[in-house]
């Protein structure tokens, strides 16, 4: 496994997992969400969720703007993103 492979996991694991002043807000959930569907999954794909579902709506939209990012970028901004939430 690659170093960032291995630190994006952490990462992940991090985000997963936290609590209290630690916890991202849901701006960050939704950007921490299109990141790490970009590094697992790559492009985003299939139809846009209908107007009524709100959440499947504005994950596709968060996913969406981070098209065509590379597996690696992502994991790295991912990363990078945390270690700022972080401080």
């Amino acid at each position: 496994m690659s170093d960032l492979k291995a630190k994006f996991e952490e990462a992940v694991n991090f985000i997963q997992t936290a609590e209290g002043d630690t916890k991202p807000s849901n701006e960050l959930k939704l950007e921490f969400y299109a990141l790490y569907k970009q590094a697992t999954e790559g492009d985003v794909n299939g139809k846009r969720p209908g107007m009524m579902d709100f959440v499947g709506r504005a994950k596709y939209d968060a996913w969406e703007k981070v098209k065509g990012m590379s597996a690696d970028d992502a994991m790295q901004k991912y990363i990078d993103r945390l270690g700022a939430l972080k401080g």
